[in-house]
């Protein structure tokens, strides 16, 4: 029998009922005109680590660890648990570094994991390739899964579960988990850092749709499209169960993302407990306002905050790392613009 996703978290965090009860007493007393300022009062802060000037060949480790930690993770509560890793490995290709996460981010993750005592694997489910061994070959992931013993579930094929959908953004009942994703006891998202030619930009919250088999959602997965990009990015992130981000800013891409667009180096990595917050960091630095991206808007409340004075700051600030990504020139595109 097929179990659902441990649920106990590996930081403390309140959960949305408990949110949802002291924002609605607080509403009912101050009456409904005073919801937005009562609403960004009881929202908690959320940490964001950004560390500068990193390299593929540097102490990625150290600096994950590092990152982890400032954000709020107990390494204790992590031992003996399953960690599943979801990279992004769209068309992959090792001419062009700017696609997909860089094999060197995965494999320092996973040593920080390991080291903590946490049974690890790299999962993902392509989303535009139906051969996924092809997809880990030409990321250059094949090799380092070797050398480290790395275990790979290819999401897109694995027996799935049924789960309900918990944000109902969408019209979505539920969505479909890789058995992987929903016996894991965290998901670590780690994307690369891209604009979209949609929704502006993609990173740990839109990276999470590689989660879904493709057996199931087809190629590409058209039915999350057709019921919603923002809805559904909401509705799978807030059904997921426990999640965290570590973000691969280090050559980013910017232009026509998230597959056809331009290399662009930042040296960046973010990391992150709440995603959602972590996601309107990284557009900050791009030059992007996260209130004006649909999916983050639409489940500021949902999922985590997008407020800059509702996010921590550890590490480097945000201001120092910022620098605007190029945009397709397209209207619904430039408007995100800060």
């Amino acid at each position: 029998m097929i179990q659902g996703p441990c649920h106990e978290p590996a930081l403390e965090q309140p959960t949305l009922a408990r949110r949802s009860l002291l924002i609605g007493a607080g509403a009912a007393a101050a009456g409904m005109a005073a919801w937005p300022w009562l609403r960004d009062r009881l929202a908690l802060p959320a940490p964001v680590f950004l560390a500068r000037a990193q390299r593929y060949d540097g102490p990625l480790e150290q600096t994950i660890r590092d990152g982890l930690l400032a954000t709020g993770i107990d390494p204790a509560r992590l031992r003996g648990r399953k960690v599943l890793l979801k990279p992004n490995l769209v068309e992959p290709s090792r001419l062009a570094p700017q696609v997909t996460t860089h094999p060197a981010m995965i494999v320092a993750a996973a040593e920080v994991f390991r080291r903590w005592g946490a049974h690890v694997a790299v999962g993902e489910a392509p989303g535009h390739i139906r051969d996924t061994e092809m997809a880990v070959v030409e990321s250059g992931l094949a090799e380092a899964l070797i050398a480290t013993r790395l275990d790979f579930r290819d999401l897109n094929y694995e027996e799935a579960v049924w789960t309900p959908n918990t944000g109902h953004r969408s019209k979505l009942p539920g969505f479909w988990f890789p058995r992987s994703v929903a016996e894991a006891d965290l998901v670590v998202s780690l994307p690369k850092l891209k604009t979209h030619h949609w929704v502006g930009m993609t990173a740990a919250l839109k990276n999470m749709y590689g989660v879904l088999p493709g057996i199931q959602y087809g190629w590409p997965k058209n039915v999350l499209h057709h019921a919603g990009i923002a809805e559904t990015v909401c509705d799978l992130n807030a059904s997921l169960g426990k999640t965290i981000a570590i973000v691969d800013g280090i050559v980013c891409m910017e232009g026509d993302g998230p597959i056809m667009g331009t290399p662009k180096q930042l040296g960046l990595i973010a990391i992150g407990m709440n995603a959602t917050a972590v996601d309107a960091t990284c557009a900050r630095i791009m030059g992007l306002q996260p209130q004006r991206l649909s999916y983050l808007k639409l489940g500021a409340d949902l999922l985590g905050p997008i407020r800059e004075r509702l996010i921590v700051e550890r590490g480097e600030p945000w201001q120092q790392l910022a620098t605007p990504f190029k945009l397709l020139d397209r209207p619904h595109i430039t408007a995100l613009r800060a």
